[in-house]
């Protein structure tokens, strides 16, 4: 059977063919850069080596590196309760103002920031803010209190989370 070679105008892509269209390149290294707004449905995932460009397009940043690893949202103060989280299996109450959230994917190393806030009686976003100190750091979990002025307290709100690098 003879092979027959079907010319740019027997094709229905559904794209206008306007032969100068560029929005899609493909390199010879197998590179591709697209034009215009990419819409990605499902899951896609991005590589440890995803660059963001700034705001002012001045500069690039990795985007993995500068994402934060871990958040959670604890009620501190009546029924303790882990409210809300992000890369936390669970979060233990240790006494008056003491806290230890448990990392469900382990960091690293213990070279992470982490930072902690609270706040009693929150309504709104208005309320008495108090301090919260990481006491103890790990790549599985850690440990921070929650203090209203110089004593440890059980808040009505404590937050937590951490930037640095997952295992």
């Amino acid at each position: 059977m003879a092979l027959t070679k079907v010319n740019r105008g027997g094709l229905n892509t559904g794209v206008a063919d306007s032969s100068n269209a560029t929005f899609l390149t493909a390199t010879a290294a197998e590179g591709v850069t697209l034009a215009g707004t990419l819409a990605v449905t499902g899951v896609h995932t991005v590589g440890t080596n995803a660059i963001a460009t700034s705001d002012g397009g001045a500069v690039t940043t990795n985007v993995v590196q500068g994402l934060v690893k871990l958040w959670s949202s604890l009620k501190g103060s009546d029924t303790f309760a882990l409210q809300d989280s992000f890369n936390v299996s669970g979060a233990t109450d240790g006494g008056t103002g003491t806290y230890t959230v448990t990392i469900n994917n382990n960091m690293s190393n213990i070279l992470y920031a982490a930072t902690a806030t609270s706040a009693s009686e929150q309504s709104e976003g208005i309320g008495y803010y108090g301090e919260a100190e990481i006491t103890t750091a790990d790549t599985k979990y850690y440990n921070f209190s929650s203090v209203n002025a110089t004593a440890a307290s059980d808040n009505d709100f404590v937050v937590s989370q951490i930037a640095g690098d997952l295992a």
